[in-house]
């Protein structure tokens, strides 16, 4: 029986061969994938999130929270976007308590109808998100991100994973910075990413710890007694419109009045007050809310790192035709 040999060119030639091996079937991910097999996809993206922003204004703010919620459980492969199957053989993650207050997913569907009429079965659900949510960013007053794209779709639910991997609304920044470094984000880009709540809201079913039956110590007294106007209850109905905004200022803009305010203890969760005063987020918390500019390259930094963890690629996965279901075959 032939021997090989620790010679450098069979160890060179067995490297090669791991690595070919690792990336057999994987493609990475690349600017303006689809410029061949749907050339006019991202423009018919942006043009639908541009018609449903004028009309309803709220769904900028839904495309870059379903980027977070898709990425951080498991891989950004539109898992998220799945329905719960008729017979139980699927649980939606949409089900889960994390994804409390998540809306306007009917609008991905028709957005992905409009790209399908174009280019039928050949744009991901997976692509989707990303692209909704880097031009969501956009009208929201973000910066303008570069998005890589040849994401495919998952063909599975990861129900039972998201409440483990989704920080919850009272969870510590330690577990929040730990959760985004287990996914590659560091600590200034994580800092960048909460900036995200400039433009969000928060039920006050997820607040009213902080204000009842006595107020938390670390929130500015004034802005406590507004947030009790806002949430005259201890015991909120979860179904009722209450909530109070992160920015009173700018609502719908994302800019760096969210670091401004959390500075002066106006944040509305456990996180955001933790956030500017923990000694690992802290320095850059305070040169976000000084520099607009800063906070717009450390957070189309960080959009990017997120769109980009653990991609389904290649042969993985599949390609749905509706983002709600997997494809019958």
């Amino acid at each position: 029986m032939a021997t090989i040999t620790n010679s450098p060119s069979n160890i060179c030639f067995l490297l090669l061969l791991l690595l070919a091996h690792f990336n057999l079937g994987k493609s990475q991910l690349q600017l303006n994938y689809y410029s061949k097999s749907c050339p006019k996809a991202e423009d018919i993206i942006k043009q639908q999130v541009t018609q449903l922003y004028h009309k309803h204004g709220n769904t900028a703010v839904s495309w870059v929270r379903n980027l977070f919620h898709d990425c951080v459980v498991q891989s950004c492969d539109a898992s998220l976007l799945l329905e719960t199957a008729r017979h139980g053989t699927l649980v939606s993650e949409q089900t889960s308590e994390r994804s409390f207050g998540m809306r306007n997913f009917k609008y991905v569907n028709t957005i992905k109808a409009a790209v399908e009429e174009e280019c039928p079965l050949t744009v991901s659900c997976a692509d989707i998100v990303a692209l909704s949510a880097r031009d969501g960013i956009s009208l929201l007053g973000g910066p303008s991100i570069e998005i890589k794209t040849g994401r495919r779709d998952s063909k599975e639910s990861y129900a039972k994973e998201v409440k483990d991997l989704i920080p919850n609304h009272n969870d510590s920044i330690s577990v929040v910075l730990s959760r985004f470094q287990a996914i590659g984000i560091d600590v200034e880009a994580t800092v960048a990413l909460l900036g995200a709540h400039s433009v969000g809201r928060v039920h006050c079913m997820n607040l009213v710890h902080r204000l009842y039956p006595t107020v938390d110590t670390t929130l500015d007294p004034a802005h406590a007694e507004y947030l009790k106007r806002r949430c005259p209850t201890p015991n909120p109905d979860p179904k009722a419109v209450l909530y109070s905004r992160n920015d009173l200022k700018t609502p719908m803009i994302i800019d760096n009045n969210y670091y401004k305010n959390i500075l002066q203890h106006k944040g509305l969760l456990i996180v955001d007050e933790e956030l500017a005063t923990d000694s690992r987020t802290a320095p850059y918390v305070q040169k976000m809310a000084n520099d607009n500019e800063y906070f717009h390259q450390q957070f189309s930094r960080a959009i990017q790192l997120l769109s980009e963890t653990n991609p389904l690629t290649g042969d993985q996965g599949e390609i749905r035709k509706d983002c709600r279901y997997l494809n019958v075959h």
